[in-house]
């Protein structure tokens, strides 16, 4: 297992090669339960976890996907399905709806409507389904007194049959990467992921967190400057010398 991020509890570890279990139900668009496998219909799947009142990485996590299939030369549908699963069990299938427009009408091309499902857990399916591709969240309650998530931002590549076959980690994905990771979801490949350095955590259910994100980028601010000035003293006193 290979751990991409740590936040007290909330991260990804991969599962390269396990297989997800197909018979957990979900809720659909149309609020009928439907299984996992009935969802994938015996395609390469992207799957990613999300939680649909997200104000932190998962709208942009999303619309990035969704600009990226738009540049895709695969038939969705046919070649390969998207699933987006809700794991917060406080939301409804409304909010999912809603999320789903909002994503959809950002492509650039016309996109098969039933290609990409927005779905919601059913008796905690979205959990143990999360719990199987090493998708880890943290609930905690916000200022205002809401519910919301630590949670990273994963693409998970599924095989037809289920396996795990690769992880694309962060926010954008490129066109080509999506595109190599379906062909070989196709062949039941296991892909090693190539992990990003900038792969975002979503903190917005706790200020203080983000609080520490911001510190953390002022340091490293802070050091880039005070790096360019060692260089820019060097090379003054290497051309005085000459």
């Amino acid at each position: 297992t290979l751990p991409l991020f740590s936040e007290k509890g909330a991260g990804i570890g991969e599962k390269l090669g396990d297989i997800v279990p197909l018979d957990l139900t979900f809720i659909n668009e149309q609020a009928k339960e439907v299984t996992l496998r009935e969802l994938m219909d015996g395609k390469p799947t992207l799957l990613t976890l999300n939680y649909y009142r997200c104000a932190g990485v998962c709208s942009p996590q999303l619309e990035e996907l969704a600009a990226t299939l738009s540049k895709v030369q695969l038939a969705e549908n046919f070649d390969y399905k998207v699933i987006t699963v809700g794991f917060a069990e406080d939301e409804n299938i409304s909010l999912a709806l809603t999320k789903k427009k909002n994503i959809l009408k950002t492509m650039t091309r016309h996109y098969v409507q039933d290609a990409w499902q927005f779905v919601l857990g059913e008796n905690n399916s979205s959990g143990k389904l999360a719990q199987s591709v090493g998708f880890k969240y943290k609930a905690m309650k916000m200022e205002n007194g809401d519910l919301g998530y630590i949670h990273g931002a994963s693409v998970v590549m599924l095989s037809p049959k289920g396996k795990i076959t690769g992880y694309l980690n962060g926010i954008n994905q490129l066109p080509a990467d999506i595109t190599m990771a379906i062909k070989e979801a196709s062949e039941g490949k296991v892909r090693h992921s190539i992990l990003r350095s900038n792969s975002p955590f979503c903190f917005t259910e706790r200020p203080e967190a983000g609080n520490i994100v911001n510190n953390i980028t002022r340091i490293a601010g802070v050091l880039s400057v005070i790096a360019l000035l060692v260089l820019f003293f060097f090379f003054l006193r290497r051309g005085r010398k000459k």
